[in-house]
């Protein structure tokens, strides 16, 4: 077995084993590499205690992130490094962290407190590859099977219910049938989790190559029903509209994969259409609308996001998304686009025309998409030409207006409202000079 091991993680292992210290990369570091892949870090393990690993480190700069729990991080100009004694855990008390942490001097001890055996193995060049519950052979058969009884590992820590379902997202595995038992009848107890430790595993599975994998593992577990319940209305929910040939849920799903792995945007499609169900009605022909779902949709979304404890600058963006997500007039002409583009922003508008596009060939097979590639240009256009769609782009303002004789107050920003207007149908007036005109022309001065 012949890994590629980077020289300044190889300098921190050279340097332990010179102090007469065993070292081994361990956790998914191993995984990655055993799977050909580039670890994004890489994480060691040794019999050296924190005091010790401080020590041999004097000359580096080393970080104290938990000493009391094993783990000093030594930092080097090609990346940081986490160097952490083997130990063990007594036992949990609260289903999130051990009551205190014993240190072992035995690699396999180690390993014996992980997760899940694809990351319960420890490689290191002098004694080759330590894999004591077969995570290797896990990996060939591509399933996520936790180390020992699965009941226990969640009795210790709950999280790991929806982190077996996140490495099943990840890389594409299947969750063992045991495994997979425990997490369904255990997942009620995700409700003790912190919404911050739910909210980053959430967005792991979101940001994944297929994250519809982990939501439909998810939804089979009941992972939804204790913290996305707002979605489950959304299961199996008859559109019964002949523009769409699948339920919400499933439409949902296509959108989330379809658009790009960033974050705002798999949020926006997630929740773009959590507000159908609340919204729907019937005609008599036997056709279902959703008037108005994308407004609902919003104050759910924020709802929710605030509920996992989310920044106000990401649950406005996403908001944002999901409020215009229904503006597809195919007739949208500039001043409508520019309108959008001041809502949502420069860089939120192509945010937004993804969405539209995703969500449009989510439908049906036979959707039609093309007026979203045109809209794109357009929008292009606008901004190349730099024409203005904001008044703060407007070539005066409230400064201005009062030096040629109004009064401050609510005449301002009628005035400036009115401009607004003018140039959005005709970019060309955007001139000092022709806008002073303007005003003067409609908006007379009361002698």
């Amino acid at each position: 077995m012949d890994f590629f091991i980077p020289d300044y993680v190889r300098t921190i292992i050279n340097r332990l084993e010179a102090g007469n210290f065993e070292a081994f990369i361990v956790g998914g570091s191993v995984r990655d590499m055993l799977l050909g892949k580039q670890p994004a870090d890489y994480d060691i393990a040794t019999n050296a205690r924190p005091e010790e690993v401080e020590m041999i480190f004097n000359d580096f700069k080393t970080i104290d992130l938990g000493k009391k729990y094993g783990t000093i991080i030594v930092a080097q100009k090609n990346g940081n490094v986490e160097v952490t004694s083997y130990r063990m855990e007594a036992e949990y008390l609260d289903g999130r962290r051990p009551s205190k942490v014993i240190f072992a001097k035995r690699i396999e001890d180690d390993l014996s407190r992980r997760d899940f055996t694809i990351n319960s193995m420890a490689y290191s060049e002098k004694q080759g590859l330590i894999d004591p519950f077969k995570g290797a052979l896990d990996l060939k058969k591509r399933i996520v099977r936790t180390v020992g009884n699965p009941r226990e590992r969640f009795e210790e820590d709950h999280l790991r219910i929806l982190r077996g379902v996140r490495f099943a997202c990840k890389l594409g595995f299947k969750i063992e049938d045991s495994t997979y038992q425990a997490s369904k009848e255990m997942s009620h107890l995700l409700s003790y989790i912190s919404a911050e430790r739910i909210r980053d595993e959430l967005f792991r599975i979101l940001l994944s190559p297929k994250p519809s994998h982990g939501l439909r593992l998810m939804k089979d577990i009941g992972i939804l029903d204790v913290i996305l319940p707002e979605l489950k209305d959304a299961v199996g929910f008859d559109q019964h509209n002949p523009y769409h040939d699948k339920d919400v849920f499933e439409h949902t799903l296509c959108v989330v994969d379809g658009v790009r792995d960033k974050l705002e945007l798999r949020l926006a499609a997630l929740f773009h259409d959590i507000g159908k169900p609340r919204t729907f009605s019937i005609y008599e022909e036997g056709v279902g609308h959703f008037y108005q779902h994308e407004k609902v949709s919003v104050d759910m979304t924020r709802k929710i996001l605030a509920r996992l404890r989310c920044s106000n600058d990401l649950i406005r963006n996403v908001s944002l998304l999901i409020g215009d997500h229904m503006s597809k007039d195919k007739g949208m002409k500039d001043k409508g686009l520019k309108r959008m583009l001041r809502r949502v922003g420069e860089e939120g508008i192509f945010d937004l025309l993804e969405l539209q596009r995703v969500d449009r060939m989510c439908t049906r097979p036979d959707a039609e998409v093309g007026i979203f590639d045109k809209r794109e240009r357009d929008v292009r256009r606008i901004l190349d030409n730099k024409e203005a769609y904001d008044k703060k782009q407007l070539a005066i303002n409230g400064r201005d207006i009062i030096n040629l004789g109004y009064e401050e107050g609510k005449i301002l920003g009628e005035i400036l409202d009115y401009l607004m207007d003018r140039v959005l149908e005709d970019p060309s007036l955007n001139e000092r000079e022709k806008l002073i005109g303007l005003v003067k022309e409609k908006f007379k001065i009361n002698d």
